[in-house]
């Protein structure tokens, strides 16, 4: 099969590898789209030390199913799917408890990291288990399946602030999770919804998709906020950059008792306003990938409520894959979401 590989870090190629065989409890998929992550261009030059070559990427993905396992019975050729990026145990305690996301034995497919190698879906052909697959509406666009994962990711961000109804909320970060996180934040009810970022064309992009009020991420970000909500902050803010600067801006905007939800996670380590959480009685909480989400963000991407199309900056043949690594790495302006599709044959709706 043809695959993207990451022979050496920044050095992507179009390989021929042998096409994997699943096991009992898993399926062969047939790769009809994979988006490009964040963290597959950190994991290209070597920063995040989870893409240690050489590894096929990818994790965003949809396609056919090719054949099962002799122990799958709910999945049949042909069936139209996603998967969860996070292949869970389901036997741990904390998979008992649902908290998938956290799985004591939690491996990701497209990530080798020291403890272990699991390929990704930047080829024709991945296998993954059963228990993490989502079938597909008929209608549903292959190439918008791709951001199912980052939608629900943003969505399991959502969920943990515990949103009371027409809460106020800040987003910080417009980039693809931040975008998808404000639209999941209208769909789940939020009544006032800001978001901010340093770059005005995202931000336009922001407003178009929802946003109550779109503000430069700058020294007049915590007055702005003050004066939109009576001197008191926002109910939640959600910080989807992951430095320390934005997590203290997140901080500053919530009222007494409000909540931050740390989606980001690009430092790993950050100053923390200890005084400012303890005194005005702010609750930190962390969000790690999604756990569950995947029904609810095929439900409200099917009916209109989140839009993910408008984030496509590109749709490419996986043989382009090199190219738009290079962009992406390189920070080039206005691009979002870049989606490699492995099978050009497979029907996109």
């Amino acid at each position: 099969m043809k695959a993207l590989l990451l022979s050496s870090y920044s050095h992507l190629e179009l390989a021929d590898l042998p096409a994997p065989s699943p096991g009992p409890d898993e399926v062969l998929i047939r790769v009809a789209a994979c988006g490009v992550c964040g963290s597959d261009v950190h994991g290209y030059d070597g920063s995040s030390g989870r893409r240690i070559p050489p590894i096929v990427m990818g994790h965003e993905a949809a396609g056919v199913i090719a054949s099962v396992g002799s122990a799958v019975k709910n999945f049949a050729p042909g069936d139209r799917v996603t998967f969860d990026s996070t292949v869970y145990c389901g036997e741990c305690s904390n998979c008992r408890r649902g908290n998938v996301n956290l799985c004591d034995r939690r491996q990701v497919l497209g990530v080798s990291c020291g403890d272990y190698r699991r390929a990704g879906a930047f080829a024709e052909f991945v296998s993954v288990p059963a228990r993490i697959l989502y079938r597909l509406p008929d209608n549903f666009p292959f190439t918008e399946a791709a951001m199912l994962e980052a939608v629900a990711v943003a969505i399991h961000g959502v969920n943990l602030a515990e949103l009371a109804p027409n809460s106020t909320a800040l987003v910080i970060g417009a980039g693809t999770i931040g975008i998808l996180t404000l639209q999941a934040l209208k769909a789940a009810g939020c009544s006032t919804v800001f978001i901010a970022d340093v770059d005005m064309q995202r931000l336009d992009l922001a407003g178009k998709l929802g946003a109550t009020e779109v503000l430069l991420s700058d020294d007049s970000l915590l007055k702005t906020i003050l004066d939109r909500t009576g001197n008191e902050g926002v109910d939640v803010a959600i910080e989807c950059v992951g430095r320390g600067e934005t997590i203290a801006a997140a901080i500053d905007a919530v009222r007494k008792g409000g909540t931050v939800v740390l989606v980001g996670n690009i430092q790993p380590n950050v100053d923390l306003p200890l005084q400012k959480v303890v005194t005005r009685q702010i609750r930190l909480q962390g969000s790690c990938a999604s756990a569950g989400e995947y029904p609810q963000a095929i439900e409200w991407m099917a009916a209109g409520k989140i839009q993910v199309k408008p984030l496509i900056t590109a749709v490419a043949p996986l043989e382009d894959g090199p190219r738009w690594f290079e962009r992406l790495h390189s920070r080039e302006p206005n691009l979002l979401k870049v989606v490699l599709v492995p099978n050009a044959d497979i029907r996109m709706k």
